[in-house]
C-alpha cells in the first residue's frame, strides 16, 4: 500500500494543474514551478508531519526554508526564484479559502548583485548572419534522401539556423515562443507573425526584411525535405521549425534552439555564454541604442511591465552622449 501524501503535496499537485489547465504555463514553467513548490511541500510534510496542514505554516518556516537553500550552496537568484514560486503558491491557495493570508510576503527576496548581461554588438551580430550559409531546395532533398540529416548534430541545416538567428534577434522573441510557431502564424501580407508569450498570450511582432527573407529561404529548404521524407502532411500546416531527422510532430524543441544558437556563435567568435536569450536581449538593446521608444519595445517583447523592459535593456555610454550633446542647455 502506497503511504498517503501530506495535505502540501497534493495542495502543491492542485496549483501545478491549476497552471497547466487554467493559465496556459508552458512546459518548461510548470517544470520549474514543479520543482520549487514540490521541494518545500516536502520540506513542511517533514517539518510538521503529514497530518500537518498548510493553515499552520508560518513565515519562519519558510525563512527557514530560505536557509536551506543556502546551506545546500543555492545562489541568491536561485533562491530568490524558489520564494517567488512559493509566493505564487500561497497566492492562489488565500484566493480560493485554502488559507486566510500569504505568510511569504513576510519574507524578504534575498538581494542580488545587479548587473548587466553582455550582449554581442551590432556590429557582431551582423557579421554572424551574413557570414551563414544557406543550401539551396534541391540540395536540402539530397541531404535529406541520403540521410546525411539524421546523425549528427541539429546544426545540420543551415538555411533553417539561419531562419532562428533572424526570428531571435529580429523579432526579440523568447525560445519558447520561437518553437510555438506554426505556419498559419505568418502572417505575410502584413509582415507580422503571431507568437504565443507567457500565459499563452498572443501578439503580434514585426517581420523584417532580413527575417522575412531567411524564413523563406528556409521554407523551400523544409518543403524539399519533406517531400523527400515522404512526410507532406506537414508541407502546408503544422510547425515552422523542423528538427532535422523530422521525428515525432517535427518540431523543433528549445533544447535544440539552445545548443544551435551556442554552437554557431561560438564557431564565429561569439563568447561562450551566448543563448537564444541573449539575442532577445541584443534586440531591445540595440532598438534602444538606435532610439526606439521604450514603450514600443516593451510591446514587441510583450512585457507586461514597463519597468521589465527597463530592466531588461541597457543604454550604452555612446548613446548617453548622445542623449546629453543632443538636450543639455550648456552641451551646445
Amino acid at each position: 500500500m502506497s503511504e498517503r501524501r501530506s495535505e502540501f503535496e497534493e495542495l502543491a499537485e492542485a496549483f501545478l494543474a491549476m497552471l497547466a489547465v487554467e493559465r496556459g504555463a508552458s512546459e518548461h514553467t510548470t517544470r520549474a514551478y514543479r520543482r520549487e513548490v514540490g521541494s518545500f511541500a516536502l520540506y513542511l510534510a517533514a517539518q510538521m508531519g503529514t497530518g500537518g496542514g498548510v493553515a499552520g505554516v508560518e513565515h519562519t518556516h519558510i525563512r527557514a526554508y530560505m536557509g536551506v537553500l543556502f546551506h545546500r550552496g543555492l545562489t541568491k537568484a536561485s533562491v530568490a526564484r524558489a520564494l517567488a514560486a512559493i509566493r505564487s503558491w500561497f497566492k492562489w491557495m488565500a484566493k480560493t479559502g485554502r488559507v486566510d493570508r500569504n505568510p511569504a510576503l513576510l519574507v524578504s527576496t534575498p538581494k542580488r548583485s545587479q548587473h548587466l548581461p553582455r550582449v554581442p554588438s551590432l556590429e557582431q551580430l551582423n557579421t554572424v548572419l551574413n557570414g551563414m550559409e544557406m543550401k539551396t531546395g534541391v540540395r536540402a532533398a539530397e541531404d535529406a534522401g541520403s540521410g546525411q540529416a539524421g546523425a549528427g548534430a541539429e546544426s545540420a541545416w543551415p538555411a533553417r539556423d539561419r531562419a532562428i538567428f533572424e526570428l531571435l534577434y529580429g523579432c526579440g522573441i523568447r525560445n519558447s515562443e520561437l518553437v510555438g510557431i506554426d505556419l498559419a502564424d505568418l502572417r505575410w501580407r502584413d509582415e507580422l507573425i503571431l507568437v504565443r508569450g507567457k500565459g499563452r498570450k498572443e501578439r503580434q511582432v514585426p517581420l523584417g526584411d532580413e527575417a522575412g527573407a531567411a524564413v523563406r529561404a528556409y521554407l523551400e529548404e523544409r518543403a524539399a525535405r519533406l517531400s523527400a521524407a515522404g512526410r507532406g502532411g506537414l508541407l502546408l500546416e503544422g510547425p515552422l521549425l523542423l528538427n532535422a531527422r523530422l521525428r515525432g510532430d517535427g518540431r523543433l524543441r528549445t533544447r535544440s534552439v539552445g545548443r544551435i544558437v551556442k554552437a554557431i556563435a561560438m564557431s564565429r567568435g561569439l563568447a561562450a555564454d551566448v543563448h537564444p536569450h541573449t539575442l532577445r536581449h541584443a534586440f531591445g538593446t540595440h532598438m534602444l541604442e538606435e532610439g526606439a521608444d521604450l514603450r514600443a519595445i516593451q510591446e514587441m517583447l510583450g512585457h507586461e511591465r514597463l519597468s521589465t523592459t527597463q530592466r531588461y535593456t541597457q543604454m550604452t555610454l555612446g548613446q548617453v552622449q548622445r542623449v546629453y550633446d543632443d538636450t543639455h542647455p550648456r552641451a551646445k
